[in-house]
């Protein structure tokens, strides 16, 4: 039986062409290879990568307006990994991207053992990965 959690998140973005790839690449090494697509409510297209129990969908904007972590909505969301090594390796991936990254992988104060690495899509909006050895055992 599977424990209740995220099932999925969406995301909106400027450009599908430039976000499926970078989206693929990046969460297909972490087990995100399950791809779908369905219709949305406005009749968009949402594609989603799916995950051992969770998903990302991706569909295109509708309005043009830039992202805002901190306005009202998402300000990041955090992919957990298995090892530091994987933490280490999207890092190494990115880095060969045209994103920004916000800081390179290091140890975090949030939790005993927290090793995170944070950078930014190319619509802006902020993404972790992170191996949190403390949390998976719980």
């Amino acid at each position: 039986m599977q424990s209740p959690g995220v099932h999925h998140v969406d995301l909106v973005v400027s450009s599908i062409e430039r976000s499926l790839p970078f989206y693929s690449e990046l969460l297909g090494p972490l087990g995100y290879t399950r791809v779908s697509e369905v219709e949305g409510e406005r009749g968009e297209t949402i594609w989603y990568l799916g995950g051992a129990v969770d998903s990302v969908g991706r569909r295109e904007a509708q309005a043009d307006l830039p992202h805002d972590r901190y306005a009202i909505g998402l300000h990041h969301l955090a992919f957990e990994v298995a090892s530091r090594t994987q933490v280490d390796e999207v890092a190494e991936w990115v880095r060969g991207q045209a994103v920004e990254i916000e800081s390179e992988p290091q140890e975090y104060t949030y939790s005993p053992g927290y090793y995170a690495f944070f950078f930014y899509d190319p619509d802006g909006i902020k993404l972790e990965v992170v191996h949190t050895p403390g949390l998976a055992a719980a």
